[in-house]
């Protein structure tokens, strides 16, 4: 089983080191390769460089994501050939929120922009990975438009897509016949968000568009400030929903870890997808 996961660059002195036990932790799952977010302009960017050199001296294979809203195709060429030149193969081609400050949106307006800059420029050289959206992007002004945006992206030179994260196997499964029908065969691998706390998964639910089913909502309010319950039920729901995924043939999985190790490390635990010694 192809594992993948998610990082983000840390804030502070203290949570990079932390980041560096987790990430640590985490390489027993033996990851095809570790992503890590982008941060648009100035010390956000240069904390993004920072956890994508710590990423790559600890598991080799790293995805760095690039977000284009707001920068300018030099920009972007110029960030592409410095991760060129310490190694990158691999990317996330997104299109990102605009950044505070910005009062244009650059001169890329989608990530298909910015899948076919990279082929033009730099050919096979990198593999892309680009973004899909199983619920439909919050922004999408249709389910049928946000779909033939995706199938463009793949067909403009995706080599795969990550999902957002869901709760509801059917959205994704509907998701990737649709697209196949449409006439994309390359990999949509599933991303997937451990459940331990309410309170920050409904504000990145309500932010990204994913839909907290009402069962899964209701009994996570139910336990108020109880940590423990919330964790072991989320444990068991996001469990299940990788097991059907599994059971199905997914080609991969991608864990978003919010750098944390245990409630990864336990899933795939419990999943055998490995033994902890």
């Amino acid at each position: 089983m192809n594992i993948s996961l998610e990082f983000f660059p840390p804030k502070t002195a203290e949570t990079q080191t932390q980041l560096g036990l987790d990430s640590q932790k985490l390489a027993a799952l033996k990851p095809s390769y570790v992503s890590v977010t982008y941060g648009a302009g100035g010390s956000t960017r240069d904390g993004t460089r920072r956890t994508v050199d710590q990423m790559k001296s600890q598991f080799g294979d790293v995805a760095p994501h690039v977000s284009c809203i707001g920068a300018t195709r030099h920009e972007i060429q110029a960030l592409l050939e410095d991760y060129r030149s310490i190694g990158i193969g691999r990317l996330v081609a997104l299109r990102g929120d605009l950044p505070s400050g910005y009062g244009q949106g650059g001169e890329f307006a989608h990530a298909i922009d910015l899948v076919r800059f990279i082929r033009e420029k730099f050919d096979d050289h990198f593999f892309i990975e680009v973004a899909a959206y199983p619920e439909f992007h919050p922004q999408a002004r249709s389910a049928d438009l946000d779909m033939q945006h995706f199938v463009e992206k793949m067909k403009a030179g995706a080599h795969g897509a990550i999902t957002q994260y869901f709760f509801n196997s059917d959205a994704y499964f509907r998701f990737v016949d649709e697209a196949y029908a449409k006439g994309v065969d390359q990999p949509i691998v599933p991303g997937i968000m451990p459940i331990t706390n309410f309170t920050q998964l409904a504000r990145f639910s309500d932010a990204c568009g994913t839909e907290i089913p009402r069962w899964i909502r209701q009994r996570l309010q139910s336990y108020g400030d109880d940590t423990a319950s919330i964790r072991a039920f989320g444990h068991e729901v996001v469990t299940d929903l990788v097991d059907q995924l599994l059971t199905a043939g997914v080609p991969g999985i991608h864990f978003y870890t919010m750098n944390k190790a245990e409630p990864v490390l336990k899933i795939a635990e419990a999943l055998k997808l490995y033994q902890a010694g």
